[in-house]
């Protein structure tokens, strides 16, 4: 007669159940694991790709433009807004910083220029160069002279000038020769002239006579400005001619001539000025005289 076998245990039966809960619940927190962490990657990817998409999405020179503008309440909520919103102000506070430092760096690097350019003036002659000579009535035997070597040109060169008269004439880095104003540099000058002509009628003539007798001959006035270079004849730079009438009744007859224009000079170029009828020039500082001055 066989026995009948004996079952486990009531103690083996807990242990297989316990080890059995325990493999299962190992298997749950792996499998959880694993799945918390596909999905915490696949968040930062997709935060990610939204972040550089909220740069390239819109032109940030655009969005900087509107950050002045009243919608930050609006859109304070969009993340990819607050993204560009403190990237604009980081921006903006570079390029202010920046533009500061440099604005300080060029000022103090233009203070420098000028300091050096007005210690190199002041070693070296002004740049300005301008001439304006007066007519002196105090030397009118002496005024005009015919030069031997003027074969071509015409009229009487009027030599005597005044360039030292406080307020009326001055020389800046303009030498005066011979009635003949020195060029000392290349360039293009101004040149401008006035000759002031008066007529005095003799006290002794007939007062009486017919009309036709008591006009006085036209009187040609006539006044040449000229350049000396180094070619042998002097050359003509303006010339304005006037023939005017006066009568015998009037104690004056009165006229002045001016012109001027722009000419291109070169260094120790001379110009001076020439006038037809000389004894009837008045060389009065105020109506008679002559300049020039560099403009380029």
């Amino acid at each position: 007669m066989m026995l009948p076998t004996a079952g486990p245990s009531t103690g083996q039966t807990c242990g297989l159940v316990l080890i059995s809960a325990v493999l299962l619940q190992s298997i749950c927190v792996a499998v959880t694991f694993l799945y918390f962490t596909n999905e915490l990657k696949q968040l930062r990817d997709t935060y990610s790709k939204s972040g550089i998409a909220c740069l390239t999405g819109e032109e940030l020179g655009t969005f900087m433009g509107d950050l002045d503008l009243n919608r930050i309440e609006e859109r304070e909520q969009d993340p990819c807004w607050q993204v560009k919103w403190e990237l604009g102000k980081l921006i903006k506070k570079i390029m202010s910083r920046y533009y500061e430092e440099n604005m300080s760096a060029v000022k103090a690097e233009t203070s420098l220029s000028l300091s050096t350019t007005e210690d190199q003036e002041s070693q070296t002659p002004v740049h300005r160069v301008a001439a304006h000579i007066t007519g002196n009535s105090n030397r009118m035997s002496s005024s005009f002279t015919q030069n031997s070597s003027f074969r071509r040109g015409y009229g009487k060169k009027i030599y005597s000038w005044e360039a030292s008269r406080k307020g009326h004439s001055f020389l800046y880095n303009v030498e005066l020769r011979n009635g003949e104003l020195i060029i000392p540099k290349t360039g293009f000058y101004y040149i401008y002239c006035q000759t002031y002509f008066r007529f005095r009628e003799p006290e002794d003539e007939d007062s009486d006579s017919d009309l036709s007798e008591q006009i006085r001959n036209p009187k040609q006035m006539v006044q040449y400005v000229y350049k000396l270079t180094s070619y042998p004849e002097p050359i003509l730079l303006l010339k304005s001619a006037r023939s005017s009438c006066w009568s015998k009744k009037a104690e004056y007859g009165l006229y002045s001539i001016y012109q001027g224009g722009v000419f291109q000079l070169k260094r120790n170029d001379r110009i001076f000025v020439s006038v037809s009828n000389e004894d009837i020039v008045d060389m009065d500082k105020e109506a008679s005289f002559f300049g020039a001055f560099l403009i380029s």
